[in-house]
């Protein structure tokens, strides 16, 4: 009688996100660039300086990842303003729809996170990123001897903090939770003929925030579809 083992999970439970190299032809809910998915009555964002915003990815949170498995992640922001973020805060807390507030010195956000519940596809394709799927992969997230987690593109796990962890309080009262991760200097790759992305250290690529990295800190009290806050840090 021959008996097996189980190994048990060393780490903290996160997922890989895997980019792959062949072109989208068709709607993916994983992906870079491509169609986004948003929920009825959700419109394709813009930025305080009305361009629309470019879709940089989207994503389906696995059922196992707390708070929020099964809904839809997608990020959005703006090819012309590419800054760092800046919390505006009040009373200790996020101001109320900090998502809109402004960042100085634009008098508004020039980004969008969103987190879906039942979405589909747009008829159009966002046209200035290469299109390609994202794939999912779990692994166990170690932290090193700082208590870090893996530098890397992912969902769920432990954040690899740049500088010193920080944390938010919603403007809900709901403490913001750690959800995914951008790792610093991360590209894009534009769609031939894009025009190039402002104060960008990559010349046929994309980046977020000027290339920090970015932790996405959501609200688990589902205040608000845009309830997340993308800290960034080098």
């Amino acid at each position: 009688m021959s008996t097996s083992t189980t190994r048990p999970l060393v780490g903290v439970l996160a997922y890989a996100i895997e980019v792959a190299d062949a072109p989208l032809d068709r709607p993916r809910r994983d992906s870079i660039g491509g169609w986004p998915f948003l929920d009825e009555g959700e419109e394709w964002p813009t930025c305080f300086c009305d361009d629309r915003m470019v879709l940089f990815f989207q994503l389906d949170l696995p059922h196992d990842v707390e708070h929020f498995g099964g809904d839809h992640l997608l990020v959005f922001h703006c090819r012309q303003h590419n800054d760092a973020t800046d919390p505006p805060t009040s009373d200790g807390r996020l101001a109320p729809a900090f998502w809109n507030a402004p960042q100085p010195p634009y008098p508004g956000p020039f980004w969008r996170v969103l987190l879906q519940r039942r979405p589909t596809p747009l008829a159009q394709r966002e046209p200035s990123l290469h299109p390609v799927p994202l794939t999912l992969r779990p692994f166990a997230d170690e932290s090193n001897e700082r208590g870090l987690g893996s530098q890397s593109f992912k969902v769920g796990g432990t954040p690899s903090w740049a500088q010193h962890p920080e944390s938010y309080q919603c403007a809900c009262g709901t403490e913001l939770v750690y959800l995914c991760q951008v790792p610093e200097d991360m590209d894009f790759t534009t769609a031939p003929g894009a025009p190039e992305q402002p104060y960008s250290s990559s010349i046929d690529g994309y980046q977020l925030f000027l290339g920090n990295e970015v932790y996405l800190l959501a609200c688990p009290a589902r205040c608000d579809p845009a309830a997340i806050w993308p800290v960034n840090q080098n």
